[in-house]
């Protein structure tokens, strides 16, 4: 885990993908679509404000994850938000989960577990994986509906955690 200018371990905050970060223009306000051929390859829309909240956090001195179920690629998530001027620090797929959390495990796993990763705030649309926080070690702030002000809403939780941990910690 990188270090901040204190020598303490940056926060980690994690977003989910679908419903989350990528929505329909029909349901979201949007970023604009990606020029050809970009378009063609990447068809997933970003909510409108991601790749702003995004780099604000990293900025804010935050490591910027995705957590997804879903079995796209590490490298075609990095690609297409290198589109958009966006660089997480980490990201795992359904098929990172699989190998690394679930593993040879009998007992069924969530098939989220961002403490797995040292992430503290995940951000998701699913209630039951939001609900699964407190047993699993995480915060979770549950995003699905559009939201003009979610930016903003994601940056006072993950402070609020932030001071939390930071009291904690002294």
């Amino acid at each position: 885990m990188k270090k901040n200018k204190t020598d303490q371990e940056k926060m980690r905050v994690s977003f989910d993908l679908d419903e989350v970060l990528f929505v329909s223009p029909e349901t979201h306000k949007t970023e604009p679509e990606l020029s050809f051929p970009l378009n063609k390859i990447f068809r997933e829309r970003l909510r409108l404000g991601t790749p702003e909240l995004i780099q604000t956090l990293q900025k804010m001195d935050y490591e910027v994850w995705v957590y997804t179920s879903s079995f796209r690629s590490d490298r075609y998530i990095r690609w297409l938000f290198k589109s958009y001027g966006v660089k997480f620090d980490g990201i795992v797929n359904a098929t990172r989960h699989l190998k690394e959390v679930q593993g040879d495990r009998k007992q069924i796993l969530p098939q989220k577990v961002p403490s797995r990763y040292r992430i503290s705030l995940h951000i998701d649309d699913e209630s039951v994986i939001c609900s699964l926080g407190r047993q699993y070690g995480f915060e979770a702030y549950q995003l699905d509906a559009q939201d003009d002000e979610w930016k903003e809403k994601v940056i006072a939780r993950a402070e609020e955690i932030r001071r939390r941990i930071n009291m904690n910690s002294h």
